[in-house]
């Protein structure tokens, strides 16, 4: 999911300069840099990448859009933090190679976020 967001963004740098544009530089530019992540509200990821996508996103996870949107504002800074080590992003890295290798650390940083309620 994550990395289809990705690539219907224009990669990493497609999807920072979403956020960018829309007034989230200072938070984009803490998940670049090595320092703490600001975090994004899901309803500025909302708002940044749109109800479509969100939906989209939701119907790929087999969740709500309010969920799909708390998911990804808890998930992409760690993410774009990861895919730019270096403080930097790199546009000849393999973004998709490095989400697949990062996806169970990820998973296990967050526990059970996935996991349906019974």
């Amino acid at each position: 999911v994550l990395g289809g967001l990705l690539a219907q963004s224009g990669g990493v740098q497609g999807l920072l300069n979403k956020f960018t544009q829309a007034g989230h530089g200072d938070k984009v530019a803490s998940w670049i840099s090595t320092g703490e992540n600001k975090p994004i509200s899901p309803d500025q990821i909302q708002q940044v990448i749109g109800p479509d996508q969100v939906n989209a996103i939701a119907a790929k996870l087999g969740v709500d859009p309010a969920q799909a949107s708390q998911l990804l504002a808890q998930f992409l800074p760690h993410v774009v933090d990861k895919l730019t080590p270096n403080g930097t992003v790199d546009p000849a890295a393999d973004h998709p190679q490095t989400l697949s290798g990062l996806l169970p650390s990820l998973l296990q940083s967050f526990g059970g976020a996935f996991s349906k309620p019974s």
